[in-house]
């Protein structure tokens, strides 16, 4: 479900992550920016400043870790219990 205003800060990276692998017009869209990509593009790279991130470009918000739970089709593998740790 798409924001019904624009999202920021830590709102708009966690955002712009979720939908970074639809690309950049889904994921402006999502974060309420609808087809205002100048201004997501200039917004995500100011928040992403102020968290320290690095990351230049939308897709490098996906992570290893996003990566590999779409290979597994989201399903997260895990011991049941303590002991099987």
């Amino acid at each position: 479900m798409n924001s019904p205003k624009r999202l920021h800060h830590t709102e708009l990276v966690d955002c712009a992550r979720a939908n970074a692998k639809h690309g950049i017009k889904v994921a402006a869209y999502q974060c309420g920016y609808g087809e205002d990509i100048a201004s997501f593009s200039q917004d995500l790279r100011q928040a992403c400043e102020q968290m320290n991130l690095s990351a230049q470009e939308l897709s490098q918000l996906i992570t290893d870790h996003d990566m590999i739970l779409e290979l597994h089709g989201g399903d997260i593998i895990a011991p049941r219990t303590q002991s099987e740790l």
